[in-house]
């Protein structure tokens, strides 16, 4: 369990290294400081996951490093179940001259075990990483892929009570990472407690049970990953328009933001007869019919939509935007805009889409309406079944005669002025 009670950092910045050592001697401040952390609190429990969001210079990495140690706080608690452990910036207890096998006896030992612990684990940790190959070489030969395996095998074979995950999982390759957030769910479902820091928003939705919405050093909510990272995205469209976002507003926060110059009215879902309804066969057609009335005069309005499954992961999106077809509007004009798709091909399940009206490519840019949610609809089996999200329709071959391979045909020889690699035209 991971319990932070009213946790304040402050940091002083010097314009010059020489100012701290005037502060000493004149005894009167010559800096100026930077509040990271004002009053944060929040609580995990065994067998629970909370994700961290919020933008770049909000005070992800400080809280981090005060819950595994490497900062002390100003003022505030943070009570910790068992050893922490976790992942901060790519590199942070390692050293760049040692080996591979000789960093892990650094990093571990600054984790808290023992050498007799190591030693037992140390096959294990190099497996976990599949580095034997290069595991007496030294570390500053790595990339920063086979640096991140490195630091979490041996995070994750401390046997922590609690983990912590920062950014630097996403420099590694995909496979690596699938590995990672396996062995993180089984470290969940033994009753560990996580703190997940991502700007991947889909994995803080899948791997999360709360979230928590940080900026400017201040927790602004806690609550459902999905609510809290549609706020996150309310949050930049403000800062985008130079705006703030006011603390004691959020509890009566709707699921639509945006300056209203431009309003999503309505949505239907329509069938393949046309008629409104509430699902459609996986495959028929369909309609997402959305009706749009601008308070403003528009001249390139862009809308955009979302589909996602009942976890909130993003599955398809597009605007008008990427399909070059800008709407136009007169002041107090309405209009009905049909994302019509031939073969609707979602699994069977339960969805919802989410719609936008915007200026240019993204709602960054100028936001007039973000309805998060605004239709939910299922999705029923249809014909030819399959498994999964999506159906991609792949074709089948089959090969006779297993073990024997086409005969090659012969090669002929290219004329000079076409070059050797052009093929004559009609050519296999």
């Amino acid at each position: 369990m991971i319990r932070v009670q009213d946790l304040w950092k402050v940091f002083k910045l010097y314009r010059s290294p020489a100012d701290r050592l005037k502060e000493i001697v004149f005894r009167r401040p010559y800096h100026r400081e930077f509040v990271a952390l004002r009053g944060v609190s929040f609580q995990v429990a065994d067998g629970q996951s909370l994700g961290i969001v919020g933008p770049n210079g909000a005070g992800k990495s400080t809280l981090l490093k005060i819950l595994t140690g490497v900062l002390l706080p100003d003022r505030g608690q943070v009570e910790v179940s068992g050893r922490i452990t976790g992942l901060l910036e790519l590199g942070t207890g390692f050293n760049p001259e040692m080996s591979g096998r000789q960093n892990i006896f650094l990093n571990g030992t600054l984790l808290g075990m023992s050498r007799e612990e190591i030693e037992a684990k140390l096959k294990e940790i190099i497996a976990f990483s599949e580095l034997e190959d290069f595991i007496d070489e030294p570390l500053k030969t790595y990339s920063s892929g086979m640096v991140m395996r490195l630091a979490f095998s041996v995070a994750i074979h401390a046997d922590p009570r609690c983990f912590v995950v920062d950014e630097a999982l996403a420099v590694g390759d995909a496979y690596f990472q699938q590995k990672c957030i396996r062995r993180i769910r089984d470290f969940k479902a033994s009753g560990g407690s996580i703190v997940f820091v991502s700007h991947d928003l889909n994995a803080v939705k899948i791997l999360c049970d709360q979230a928590l919405l940080l900026d400017q050093g201040q927790v602004l909510e806690i609550g459902d990953p999905e609510r809290i990272i549609n706020l996150y995205h309310f949050l930049l469209a403000k800062k985008a328009q130079g705006q703030g976002l006011e603390i004691n507003h959020l509890s009566r926060q709707r699921s639509d933001y945006g300056d209203y110059t431009a309003q999503i009215e309505e949505v239907r879902l329509l069938g393949p007869d046309g008629q409104e309804t509430e699902g459609v066969v996986s495959g028929q057609s369909a309609v997402f019919e959305v009706r749009v009335k601008a308070h403003q005069p528009q001249q390139a309005l862009t809308m955009g939509l979302l589909i996602r499954d009942r976890f909130g992961q993003d599955l398809f999106g597009t605007n008008t935007f990427y399909l070059q077809r800008p709407l136009r509007f007169r002041a107090g004009e309405s209009k009905v805009v049909r994302w019509r798709f031939a073969h609707l091909n979602l699994g069977p399940g339960s969805y919802t889409l989410t719609l936008a009206l915007h200026l240019g490519e993204t709602h960054l840019e100028r936001c007039c309406h973000w309805v998060d949610r605004a239709l939910k609809f299922e999705v029923f089996p249809g014909q030819p079944r399959f498994i999964g999200l999506v159906r991609l329709e792949p074709e089948l071959e089959v090969l006779e005669h297993v073990g024997e391979t086409r005969p090659t045909p012969p090669k002929e020889k290219t004329p000079q002025h076409q070059g050797p690699h052009r093929r004559k035209q009609g050519q296999d």
